[in-house]
């Protein structure tokens, strides 16, 4: 049976997660730091992106993210195991980018695996490695 800790705990987790995706899509760069920890490891690897620290990765996401017309994350189907003041996990993400000089939409999916920290101002993410496993570019008139 699940606590009333453990729930919110869930709950919090996953708002930090959302926090993520909304900072990506609205480019809101203070937003998008502050999701992550200080020693935070991200790997963007599978979308030729850099596996490094927060402030390389986020300085490399929001160089790329500001030149995208716009961006919709949705997040879902999250797995989360707690342990204290610590917890894992997966989740899914689809993606929907319009790319400056691209004909059509970019559609993207896949996994983000991730390790959360609960620190003094609350829950942060401090692995996220995305897992891209497919990218689709929808035709003109087919969006």
């Amino acid at each position: 049976m699940t606590d009333e800790r453990s729930t919110r705990d869930e709950l919090d987790i996953q708002r930090v997660l959302f926090d993520y995706a909304w900072a990506c899509d609205n480019k809101d760069w203070d937003l998008l730091h502050s999701v992550f920890t200080a020693d935070a490891r991200l790997d963007y690897s599978s979308t030729r992106g850099p596996a490094g620290g927060r402030e390389e990765v986020v300085g490399w996401l929001r160089e790329g993210l500001s030149q995208v017309l716009f961006m919709q994350h949705l997040v879902s189907n999250f797995q989360i195991d707690l342990s204290g003041d610590r917890a894992a996990g997966r989740a899914m993400f689809y993606t929907t980018v319009r790319v400056p000089g691209l004909d059509g939409l970019m559609l993207t999916g896949g996994y983000y695996d991730l390790a959360f920290r609960r620190e003094p101002e609350g829950w942060k993410i401090e692995l996220l490695v995305e897992d891209n496993r497919w990218r689709n570019v929808t035709p003109p008139g087919r969006e």
